[in-house]
């Protein structure tokens, strides 16, 4: 299936476009793309990006709270949106001839949202439940928030994007306004248009509804480097749970935009593929030795992500022991997997199933127009190009057994680790949850 061509556009007020007309189904989804998220917080504001996010329902000048998302429901279409460390994006999926709807909503609240006191002080309520919901309720989630707080030290990557509860207790209005004021501009934000659509006719409604904004003036964001760590950093969290659960990081490189060696330029794929082959199916190493063969582990993952905007990643190991086996006992058996690694190296069958199913991962994804557009937002907002799409299959096929070896050997050290466990303490049967779901 041959897929239409990504193309480009830029507005005079800097706002990128970016279209992929995709003709199988008369749908369209249409992705607003801010560069603005947990990254670029400061400290005693933490989870302001994600305030915002909420705050963006509430209503314009023209719009009323909750207006939005009737509208779009009353087109028939889906609309949401999500904030992570490095971005915050607002989406709608919808029959292709109610676009200019969702850009005309989108344009409005880009420029005219109206954040009351009133408003504010009913929805940093609903955030606090939202983080004791998936947060404070779930063990392995405070492991994993305290975890990534004791890999990163300098780096913003240390702080949890819902933000400490500390802070949301103390936000303002006022604070919301500021983020908004500063970061939501058309020059800080990409278009990402897929469907059923003509490039041309989207630039037109672009320039139409967008197209009139005004661009701001940014503040400067300060380049953040996490310092190299040197030596292993253990952490134990204590709370309710049935099992233990251990997480294992080690600082890792991501790709470059602009790679200055040769190895900068294949590590990520080579740490890629290495995540590949310890986990992502039955047959991957992991799985193989620790959950079928040997039984000291329930379940078990590797995972890494070669793009970020703070360009720092973690590879990571996360599992679960089995009954009556021990925490030191797993820790043990994973380090013994990653050993072998070091030594031996991995197999061509191994290399050859990892790249199969990433390839047909790609594919699979093709089919959906919502992860065609998530994929070019993320790249773009993450400061690389959507270009990257094109190159990133040859480049993990090119990956060799000796480069796996060696970024083992480079990254996956003691010295580089940092460990978490979950020790779990008795359930009270009769205690509530402390949080509630939200969807806005």
């Amino acid at each position: 299936m041959a897929l239409a061509e990504i193309q480009e556009f830029k507005l005079n007020n800097g706002m990128k476009i970016i279209v992929q007309e995709d003709r199988r189904a008369p749908v369209v989804v249409s992705q607003v793309w801010y560069r603005a998220g947990a990254l670029d917080e400061v400290n005693g504001k933490t989870g302001v990006a994600h305030v915002l996010e909420h705050m963006m329902f509430k209503g314009t000048k023209k719009v009323p709270a909750g207006q939005f998302s009737r509208l779009i429901a009353a087109a028939g279409g889906k609309e949401n949106a999500f904030t992570g460390q490095d971005y915050t994006c607002y989406f709608q999926q919808l029959e292709k001839s109610h676009l200019p709807l969702a850009m005309k909503l989108e344009a409005d609240r880009m420029a005219n949202l109206v954040i009351t006191d009133e408003e504010f002080a009913k929805e940093i309520k609903v955030v606090m439940e939202e983080r004791r919901w998936r947060t404070e309720d779930k063990p392995q989630s405070r492991v994993n928030e305290q975890f990534q707080s004791t890999a990163f030290k300098a780096h913003p990557y240390a702080r949890p994007v819902v933000g400490w509860m500390n802070d949301l207790e103390n936000m303002t209005a006022a604070d919301a306004r500021e983020w908004y004021n500063n970061w939501y501009a058309p020059n800080n934000a990409t278009l990402v248009v897929v469907g059923d659509v003509k490039a041309q006719e989207v630039v037109k409604l672009a320039k139409l509804h967008f197209g009139k904004l005004k661009a701001k003036k940014l503040p400067v964001r300060k380049p953040q480097t996490e310092p190299p760590q040197t030596g292993e950093r253990r952490l134990v969290v204590k709370a309710p749970g049935k099992l233990p659960y251990l997480a294992m990081g080690f600082h890792t490189p991501t790709l470059s935009d602009k790679p200055i060696s040769a190895e900068q330029a294949w590590e990520p794929y080579a740490l890629d593929v290495l995540a590949g082959v310890l986990s992502g199916n039955d047959s991957a190493r992991l799985n193989q030795k620790l959950v079928r063969e040997t039984s000291i582990a329930l379940d078990v993952g590797a995972g890494y992500d070669s793009t970020s905007r703070g360009r720092e990643s973690l590879f990571e190991l996360v599992a679960t022991p089995s009954e009556g086996k021990t925490v030191a006992e797993l820790e043990a058996a994973l380090i013994a997997q990653i050993e072998l690694i070091k030594t031996g190296g991995v197999t061509q069958q191994e290399l050859d199933r990892v790249k199969a199913a990433v390839i047909s991962a790609l594919v699979y994804q093709r089919d959906s127009m919502f992860y065609q557009a998530m994929q070019i937002g993320q790249l773009e907002t993450m400061n690389y190009s959507w270009r990257l799409l094109k190159e990133y299959p040859e480049k993990l096929k090119a990956v060799t057994s000796e480069q796996i070896q060696a970024v083992a050997k480079k990254y996956l050290i003691k010295d580089n680790m940092t460990v978490a466990t979950l020790d779990p303490q008795p359930i009270d049967p009769n205690a509530k949850p402390v949080g509630q779901p939200h969807t806005h």
